[in-house]
């Protein structure tokens, strides 16, 4: 069988610059998280199959890898579906893991728990520009927090982050679950429909209103409701009062309204976020139950974050009834702007590269040793090398990363 040296398709090498720079984020987001309480954890990346196929991730189900039983418990023979086969699979967000983490460590945790993750994730997805199979997310969540404490204290911590590392022309857009939901059934459609119509309406910004109607009606359901629906939507309006008042009031209370509203309010004068109301917003995950987020970039496709409240899952797991709320980095993709923007790592310690000749002798070649190992002591990056048969590729790639060099004992830059 041949060695194939690329990675698996979605997969990839990370090369030395970008892991500096990788390592230099995280470190930029676990110092500014913890400033807000923030406490890291980790989970397993292998979670139960009955936990991540629950019908709460949304398309993401689809997209799992799924892992087969081990040893006696694989019995292909007897097989009727997939279920017979496997028993637990790759972790495809950091939100689910948690919630079993809290359900099983409650008692151990404070109240409300803040905590932090930061880890790869695996989805079978179509790869392209900026998606990948594994990946890194970055998660922030508040359990125990009822109030939107929780929701301005994510929005606050995430905006600081970004305005630290440099993200420029960045906005945060919000919605809330309970105000999608309002809106379908004003429109006569059934609670159970929910899920469908949203998966639609999320795409609102790919495939315009013409797109959406014909995907709502290619799912049968019914032309009329499907036109008072999306007259709704033609009102796209940034003031949340203005947008919701299309509706009669029984289908949302005004608490709801007045709840996001307050969230924007202490976001843009308390904490300078930039933030405004997007009506189309849904987010993709089944288990959000109030107040959704994200984070856009101009110029950039896609999200490059987002998050919301998801009061109910961890009493899926438990007898526990916790509130809960959570903001997520798109890690890659941020990774991915800083690279675009040039962004540089900022290094107090120098960089210094001896190049020395193979055939010197023990004294000269301790000489070297001994002067790296002074500035090593001080702090600084140390490279001894033997000087390579192309000195000159080997002096530009130092060059590149910002070595002062010195070539048999006489500075060259």
């Amino acid at each position: 069988m041949a060695f194939i040296k690329t990675p698996t398709k979605g997969m990839r090498d990370i090369l030395p610059k970008e892991v500096e720079l990788r390592e230099y984020i995280i470190s930029k987001i676990t110092n500014i998280y913890s400033l807000y309480g923030f406490k890291k954890i980790e989970t397993p990346c292998v979670e139960h199959i009955e936990n991540i196929a629950n019908k709460e991730g949304g398309e993401n189900e689809k997209l799992i890898f799924k892992i087969l039983k081990r040893g006696e418990k694989l019995n292909l023979a007897t097989a009727e579906d997939v279920s017979d086969l496997v028993d637990s699979g790759l972790r495809y967000d950091l939100t689910v893991p948690l919630s079993r983490y809290y359900a099983n460590n409650a008692n151990e945790l404070d109240s409300p728990f803040k905590a932090l993750q930061i880890g790869n994730v695996w989805r079978a997805d179509r790869p392209q520009k900026g998606r990948f199979r594994q990946f890194v997310q970055c998660d922030i969540d508040i359990l125990g927090e009822k109030s939107n404490l929780a929701e301005t204290e994510l929005i606050a911590a995430t905006a600081n982050l970004l305005n630290e590392v440099g993200l420029k022309n960045y906005k945060i857009i919000i919605n809330d679950r309970r105000i999608l939901k309002a809106f379908v059934l004003a429109a006569g459609f059934q609670e159970e429909d929910c899920s469908s119509i949203f998966i639609s309406l999320d795409k609102m910004d790919k495939i315009g209103l013409d797109g959406v109607k014909e995907e709502l009606l290619n799912n049968e359901f019914n032309e009329e409701q499907v036109n008072k629906y999306l007259s709704l939507y033609q009102n796209n309006s940034q003031n949340i009062f203005d947008f919701c008042q299309q509706i009669d009031s029984s289908f949302l209370s005004e608490d709801i309204i007045n709840n996001l509203m307050e969230i924007m309010s202490i976001s843009k004068n308390v904490n300078a976020v930039n933030i405004e109301f997007a009506p189309t917003l849904v987010r993709g995950m089944g288990y959000y139950t109030g107040p959704i987020f994200e984070i856009i970039v101009d110029g950039y496709k896609g999200s490059v974050g987002g998050g919301g409240r998801y009061d109910e899952m961890i009493g899926k797991y438990s007898n526990l009834s916790v509130p809960a709320c959570g903001f997520s980095i798109g890690f890659e993709r941020l990774i991915d702007i800083l690279i675009e923007q040039n962004y540089v790592v900022p290094n107090e310690n120098k960089k210094y590269a001896f190049i020395i000749d193979s055939n010197i002798s023990i004294e000269e070649k301790s000489k070297y040793l001994e002067q790296a190992k002074s500035l090593r002591k001080q702090g600084h990056i140390v490279n001894v090398l033997i000087k390579a048969k192309n000195t000159k590729h080997q002096i530009d790639v130092l060059t590149e990363n910002k070595y002062k060099i010195t070539l048999n004992g006489k500075e060259i830059n």
